[in-house]
């Protein structure tokens, strides 16, 4: 009887176990590590600091943003890392990175260390920021192999979570340390960084499994994420038209954590139902079953020959689109090429107008305020751009065989739009404008990501994944630093030269009026314009591909649950 009793007692702990140890829970923390990995949208809100502490020049703070941008998408090191190494570890050493790299500008810009050189500094931003891509590379490119037939939906959900992480934090640190700006780098140094540790363990690799329930499930999480998401616009709604305090705002981050950790709910949910499933009685063996190993054998025989060939021999002889390459003939593919071309225009552009979002609005006349919401609405809509592109290319290539490369071409479209409200604003056409361009930027990642697994395989998804984005710091580069920069800097000598004064006479330099980034955001709007038809050429040199079945392998080598 004791021993019965005994038994019952140890049956909740092993479920609770089996939650912790299972693929949904693992899908929840990837959700909480993602949410912390969107730091470096941050800096519109705290480059005025940097800036004003510091005595930067406009072309020195977006020299500065470019080393945020070259750190956040060079993701090759932790690319590689990731190959050789356990997820743990690429993840201890992403949280490691973070802290380092963000605490550094923390005391750099509060003046407990000596004024940092302009080199260290980059060297500090970029630290920090490629924390961001170990975060990618142990947590999403983990779960995308985890659950490679539901990839668009997972990375618009991951990517989604990521975007609203702006949003996020900037009600954690008006909660916390109030109209403090200098305290929100401390924050995105500690908080993210203590995520990852948390988490260290649970996100790992998995056998796939194909579960008949899974979009559904994946669905369920993206109502919570609509949710939240809708929240924090009414939230920043609610914060422009009414002077908030900070337990209010305290109220408002709490409810964001109840969002944040719905998931664990639904994470029980299925875990529920496969213990209960693995109660029943099982079947006696029928010919279907007999014959289901050996097609996952042949499968693996055919998957060890295909390993045969070293990572970089074959270069010239590429398989068929949908196979795993090696990573030199990705790299050196055309698809690759053109994909590279059209992520330099249209994220180059895109970024280069998230990291001068702050200072658009100071030109254009807005309180530091409004330009806060600006930089929460870009974060809001990036999430509803990275949902969007996710979920409904995937349902587009499921149901009507539509190219994902052309819902790229779109989005580009669109942003191009999002520029030209920049460059010729009109009363309030700011906030459509951050509406814009951040659901195009966030649209862009997703479907770069999807077509880059789609078309060159998992096999080494974790160095092309990473070698996709380098395009988006070259972009960021060319059109932020040599570009906006240098246009708006000139803008401002113009105006001081009509007042005049003289460079050395003033400690910053700023420009005010709507001339400020008229020229340089006509250039991005082309150049995004120019980007969209380079992705329309990846369309039509795949179509053929995308009317096939895409997801078949994935379906024949998976398990049941």
């Amino acid at each position: 009887m004791a021993k019965m009793s005994s038994s019952k007692l140890s049956e909740p702990l092993q479920f609770a176990v089996q939650v912790v140890q299972g693929r949904w829970f693992m899908v929840f923390a990837t959700f909480l590590i993602m949410a912390g990995a969107g730091a470096t949208y941050l800096f519109g809100v705290y480059s005025k600091q940097i800036k004003s502490t510091l005595g930067y020049d406009q072309s020195t703070l977006n020299l500065l943003s470019f080393f945020k941008d070259l750190g956040a998408n060079v993701g090759v090191l932790s690319g590689l890392i990731g190959e050789v190494t356990p997820t743990w570890f690429v993840l201890l050493v992403g949280s490691a990175m973070n802290f380092t790299g963000y605490f550094m500008i923390w005391l750099a810009v509060t003046g407990k260390i000596a004024k940092p050189k302009v080199w260290q500094m980059c060297m500090y931003i970029c630290i920090g920021a490629n924390s961001q891509n170990f975060a990618n590379t142990g947590a999403l490119v983990t779960c995308v192999k985890n659950f490679p037939e539901s990839r668009g939906v997972m990375l618009g959900l991951l990517k989604g979570f990521t975007g609203l992480s702006g949003a996020m934090f900037n009600q954690i640190y008006w909660a916390v340390y109030g109209n403090d700006s200098k305290s929100l780098i401390l924050l995105i140094a500690w908080l993210p960084a203590a995520l990852s540790v948390i988490f260290v363990y649970t996100i790992r690799p998995m056998k796939v499994v194909r579960q008949p329930n899974e979009l559904r499930i994946f669905y369920h999480f993206l109502y919570i994420s609509i949710a939240l998401a809708l929240f924090l616009m009414v939230m920043i709604i609610m914060q422009k038209l009414i002077a908030f305090s900070q337990a209010a705002y305290a109220g408002s981050v709490a409810v964001v954590c109840v969002f944040l950790f719905l998931p664990i709910g639904i994470a029980i949910r299925e875990e529920l139902l496969l213990w209960n499933l693995k109660k029943q009685p099982v079947d006696p063996p029928t010919d279907v079953t007999v014959q289901k190993p050996q097609a996952i054998e042949q499968a693996k025989t055919e998957e060890t020959e295909k390993t045969d060939t070293p990572c970089f021999g074959e270069i010239c002889n590429k398989p068929p689109r949908g196979e795993d390459y090696t990573i030199l003939q990705a790299l050196l593919s055309v698809d690759m090429l053109i994909l590279f071309i059209a992520t330099l225009c249209g994220l180059g552009a895109s970024l280069t107008a998230v990291d001068n979002l702050g200072q658009i609005g100071e030109s254009l006349g807005y309180p530091t305020k409004t330009i806060s919401s600006f930089v929460s609405l870009v974060s809001i809509w990036n999430y509803f751009g990275r949902v969007f592109s996710g979920f409904v290319s995937e349902s587009l290539l499921v149901k009507w065989k539509m190219p994902r490369p052309l819902m790229m071409t779109l989005v580009l479209l669109l942003s191009c739009v999002g520029h030209l409200l920049i460059a010729f604003p009109a009363p309030g056409s700011v906030y459509v404008a951050s509406v814009i361009i951040g659901f195009s930027f966030g649209a862009q990642l997703p479907l770069l990501f999807a077509i880059i697994s789609e078309l060159f395989g998992l096999k080494y998804y974790s160095t092309l994944f990473n070698c996709g984005q380098l395009a988006s710091p070259l972009g960021s580069y060319i059109f932020n630093v040599k570009v906006t920069g240098m246009l708006y800097d000139r803008e401002a000598l113009k105006l001081l030269a009509r007042k005049g004064m003289t460079r050395s006479s003033v400690k910053e330099l700023i420009c005010i009026g709507s001339q400020c980034y008229r020229l340089s955001f006509s250039i991005l709007a082309a150049v995004t314009f120019f980007g969209a038809l380079v992705s329309l050429v990846l369309v039509i040199r795949t179509r053929e591909f995308y009317k096939g079945d895409i997801y078949k392998k994935f379906r024949e080598e998976s398990e049941d649950p």
